[in-house]
C-alpha cells in the first residue's frame, strides 16, 4: 500500500506551516496504524523533500512530533507494514476520538 499519495501531498500543508494554530485546530490529513499493534499516528503537516511528518502519534506516550514516511515504509510485524486509512475523512484534531480521549 501506498502510505503517501499525490492526493494526500496536494492538500497537506507543509512542515511548521501551522505552527501558528492550536494543536486541537489542525486539520490531521491522514491517518495510519499497523494491524498488529495500538500505534496509530495522524499527520497534519508533511515535506515532500525530507519524508518528515508532523502530527499526532497514539502510542505508548501519546504526543506531538515529527516522524518519517521511509522509517514507516521499513517497518514490517509478522510480514504486515503500516497502513493508510483509506477511508479516513480529513477533520481536526480535536474531532478525533484518540485525540480527545488521550491528548
Amino acid at each position: 500500500m501506498k502510505l503517501m499519495t499525490k492526493e494526500i501531498l496536494d492538500k497537506i500543508p507543509a512542515l511548521y506551516a501551522d505552527e501558528n494554530i492550536p494543536l486541537g485546530e489542525k486539520i490531521c490529513y491522514v491517518r495510519f496504524f499497523h494491524p498488529f499493534s495500538s500505534w496509530k499516528w495522524f499527520a497534519t503537516e508533511f515535506d515532500p523533500e525530507t519524508g518528515i511528518f508532523f502530527g499526532w502519534v497514539d502510542g505508548s506516550f501519546p504526543e506531538w512530533g515529527n516522524f518519517s514516511l521511509e522509517e514507516m515504509q521499513g517497518v514490517k510485524v509478522r510480514g504486515l507494514g503500516i497502513e493508510r486509512d483509506m477511508h479516513f475523512t480529513p477533520k481536526p484534531m480535536k474531532e478525533i476520538s484518540e485525540y480527545k480521549e488521550r491528548g
